[in-house]
């Protein structure tokens, strides 16, 4: 199962952003390719069908524009991943989630019906005006048409960011992420405790089905220990152990998805508990990390990137550190695996003009070794550098540069971490000091000129890009030909 997510609420960022992050991952058959588009409003199907069930939907007549980073080959379908509509709302799908023999037997996922990842973003995000919109308009998706997996989805707006979870085939619940707080998901049904008096009485941070009440009880998935009737309890509740009831406890799961949760939280909160050591408050193998956690300070675009590349470095369990115990070396499942095919990280700025307001961070391929590059998304086409086709390899395309720096510079970590280092801290650099740049440029503008000028930014910002990675891939070309088997010199004999 792929993927990680991590949410950043506007209280807990460095400038008053929602930041709202997923790690899109492949699964071992093959590596998939990215690219961006811009959705217009008259390419949007009013009639959807997917290819990987046979669920026919009939889509409403008045489309927003909107951003998506759909697979290079589509012959299993969109997979639009992530994108932010002409609204300023911001949609990514999804997180693979885990659940439970009881949840599944209350309500089965659907076989070769319903939708799935492959459909949702095309299905929401061209119709929603909030991330509270989002949410209802995909949780009566999912009851109307059911689904076959299981799913976490995240919605964004400048005020808000929310995150919502399938249970089983027709069921859903989603939670307000906190002002002040981040969010955690590595593949794990994530929810914690969740509010079902909020939820059936203001709904303030708390959305779910409308029965998800006897659901719970008619399947017995309240497992809380408490005293009296459990329908009365189950009402006034405020702290109900929603992973608990929904979700997996496997040993897999302390192997494969609990170490990242852990690794970001240790990360963006190292304050907070003590988590190394024998007397640490979570371990990588911890069940009950929070999902949301305050930060030990805010949060930058740079910190999110950081925790989605994680490998476990400063621990024993880095697969490339240097000392320390060999056999505790890769135990756990990276964050930046060698399967990442995207990261998108959406910022919605505040104190900015709403045309500027929104700007998308990309990253393609292994995250340990890439770097985002960030555009404006109200516009009507985007840099052809940030597009590519499954089937040609080329230094074209930021994936495929992306892949290929990252599969040299593993093979020669040691060789080739500095010059990676670098590139990364360039394109950082580059980027903050070109948004700044443009968006002073920017507020005075509006309508057809605002967005012809932020295509012309965006092609800057992809020019800079390219400029950086080409430069990169030869330093890291070169440094792994110095450390080939094959390698010899006279002084060698």
């Amino acid at each position: 199962m792929p993927c990680t997510t991590l949410l950043v609420g506007k209280r807990a960022s460095c400038d008053g952003s929602t930041l709202m992050a997923r790690n899109e991952d492949c699964g071992p058959s093959r590596f998939l390719a990215k690219t961006v588009e811009v959705i217009l409003p008259e390419h949007q199907p009013r009639h959807y069908k997917p290819v990987l069930s046979k669920a026919e939907i009939d889509l409403p007549d008045d489309p927003m524009r909107y951003t998506h980073c759909r697979n290079a080959k589509t012959d299993e379908g969109i997979w639009g991943a992530a994108g932010v509509n002409a609204a300023n709302v911001a949609m990514t799908a999804t997180e693979t989630i885990t659940s439970n023999a009881r949840v599944q037997g209350g309500d089965p996922l659907l076989v070769g019906d319903g939708i799935g990842e492959e459909d949702l973003v095309t299905l929401v995000l061209p119709y929603i005006r909030s991330a509270r919109e989002g949410v209802l308009r995909l949780g009566a998706l999912l009851e109307a048409h059911g689904t076959y997996e299981m799913n976490g989805i995240g919605f964004q707006d400048a005020d808000e960011i929310w995150w919502l979870e399938t249970i089983g085939g027709h069921h859903w619940f989603a939670r307000r992420v906190p002002d002040d707080c981040y969010a955690i998901v590595p593949n794990q049904q994530g929810i914690d405790r969740f509010d079902l008096a909020d939820a059936f009485g203001e709904r303030r941070a708390h959305l779910c089905s409308a029965d998800l009440i006897d659901f719970i009880l008619d399947n017995h998935l309240d497992l809380t220990v408490r005293e009296g009737d459990p329908r009365a309890a189950l009402l006034r509740e405020t702290a109900f152990d929603a992973r608990a009831a929904f979700g997996s406890h496997d040993d897999a799961d302390r192997v494969y998805n609990t170490p990242r949760a852990w690794f970001m939280a240790r990360a963006l909160s190292p304050n907070a508990f003590r988590w190394d050591g024998p007397d640490a408050d979570y371990t990588p193998e911890s069940d009950d990390i929070p999902w949301c956690l305050a930060p030990a300070r805010r949060i930058t675009v740079e910190d999110v990137k950081y925790a989605l590349s994680g490998h476990y470095q400063g621990t024993p369990f880095d697969p490339y550190a240097r000392h320390g115990d060999p056999a505790r070396r890769g135990s756990y499942r990276p964050i930046g695996i060698n399967r990442n095919n995207v990261l998108v990280l959406t910022q919605l700025r505040p104190g900015v003009p709403a045309g500027i307001a929104a700007v998308e961070w990309v990253a393609l391929a292994s995250n340990a070794f890439n770097e985002m590059v960030p555009f404006y998304p109200n516009v009507n086409a985007v840099p052809a550098y940030l597009q590519c086709r499954q089937d040609r390899v080329t230094t074209d395309a930021l994936y495929w540069s992306s892949r290929l720096i990252g599969a040299l510079a593993d093979a020669h970590y040691p060789r080739c971490a500095s010059a990676v280092e670098r590139y990364q801290k360039a394109m950082q650099n580059a980027a903050h000091r070109l948004l700044k740049a443009f968006d002073a440029r920017a507020a005075a503008l509006e309508g057809p000129a605002l967005t012809a000028f932020l295509e012309e930014c965006n092609q800057k910002l992809a020019d800079e890009a390219r400029a950086l990675t080409d430069d990169a891939l030869a330093k890291v070309l070169y440094e792994a030909s110095l450390g080939m088997k094959n390698a010899f010199a006279r002084g060698d004999a």
